[in-house]
């Protein structure tokens, strides 16, 4: 495992936690979630926290024709867009990226609404129901992240974990906007 920096912090509504970060320089250090995210169900928050924290511990994050960061990334919708901000280690503007969220509709809402039938299983389905549910659930999760790598295809290169994480929080975004 690589070397250990100081630290990394978790942004989410102006609450920030410490968490290490490892030192490669193609690596997203902090993320900042946009203005205007609520709160969410216990399970979402969750889920929220739990791919953040995941992103920090270990993540690969390259923008095209970039000398290497470490970076801070600000994610945000607006005007039906997913915004991603990409800032250097001193905080300054390095690049936004714009993509539409038009394209990921349909995997979005079919992957939401599978989520609140596994919340639900949950609480009172049998074990055989939930890791059906479960499975489905992972697979749209799984095609909403090559959706995302697609999309940003030549304009930053990520592993697929990585990929996973950020769909994560585009979906709590998404719900929001």
């Amino acid at each position: 495992m690589a070397a250990r920096s100081p630290s990394a912090s978790i942004e989410n509504n102006a609450k920030a936690v410490t968490i290490p970060a490892t030192t490669p320089s193609f690596r997203i250090v902090s993320i900042r979630l946009g203005e205007g995210i609520g709160r969410h169900s216990p399970e979402i928050e969750q889920e929220k926290h739990i791919a953040i924290h995941d992103i920090l511990e270990e993540n690969h994050f390259e923008p095209k024709g970039s000398p290497g960061g470490p970076y801070h990334l600000i994610l945000a919708t607006a005007d039906d867009r997913l915004i991603l901000d990409v800032r250097l280690h001193d905080e300054s503007e390095h690049r936004r990226i714009f993509l539409s969220l038009t394209p990921f509709r349909r995997v979005l809402k079919d992957y939401h609404q599978v989520c609140q039938t596994y919340y639900a299983a949950i609480r009172e389905a049998p074990p055989a129901r939930i890791e059906a549910i479960d499975m489905g659930r992972r697979g749209l999760h799984d095609d909403g992240s090559h959706l995302l790598r697609d999309r940003l295809n030549g304009k930053i290169e990520m592993d697929f974990d990585t990929a996973r994480r950020i769909f994560t929080l585009i979906s709590a975004l998404y719900l929001k906007a």
